[in-house]
């Protein structure tokens, strides 16, 4: 079992003793959205996989804060910022642009690289280098204007 998911347990257990319902209602939401990818593909996750769990479940956060913030919903908004502060908790520590710069610039010189036409050679070595590390939205416009210029 991976460090992160084995974390996340036993936090479950300390949020169980705590009584702390809210953060124990987001640490089942994260254990069952790995149960469920362990179940329906027959495996157990590794410490990346698991990561690329977290990061879908905070993009998802992400886009119901925005939705949320449209609808002027501040109360749904606060669930769901505080939601992810936790997942955020178990993720790595994030990269400085100045990484992410580096990382995408040694990418595009590894794919040679030339137009928006390449974005998805750059985007397949980018991507595990980042995941979770970074916003990926983020990282692919940071992909575009690298490639346009």
């Amino acid at each position: 079992m991976s460090e992160t998911r084995q974390r996340i347990l036993d936090d479950i257990k300390l949020a169980m003793k705590a009584k702390d319902k809210p953060k124990l209602a987001t640490l089942r939401q994260m254990s069952a959205a790995m149960k469920q990818i362990e179940i329906d593909e027959r495996v157990e996750l590794d410490e990346t996989r698991v990561i690329s769990v977290l990061d879908k479940m905070l993009k998802q956060r992400r886009e119901s804060i925005s939705q949320y913030q449209t609808a002027n919903r501040d109360d749904l908004v606060a669930v769901e910022q505080t939601e992810m502060d936790l997942i955020q908790q178990y993720m790595p520590a994030a990269l400085s642009d100045e990484e992410i710069a580096g990382i995408i610039d040694s990418a595009v010189a590894s794919t040679g690289a030339a137009s928006v036409k390449d974005m998805g050679k750059v985007m397949g070595i980018v991507k595990p280098a980042v995941q979770g590390k970074a916003d990926m939205s983020a990282v692919s416009q940071l992909i575009k204007q690298r490639l346009n210029s």
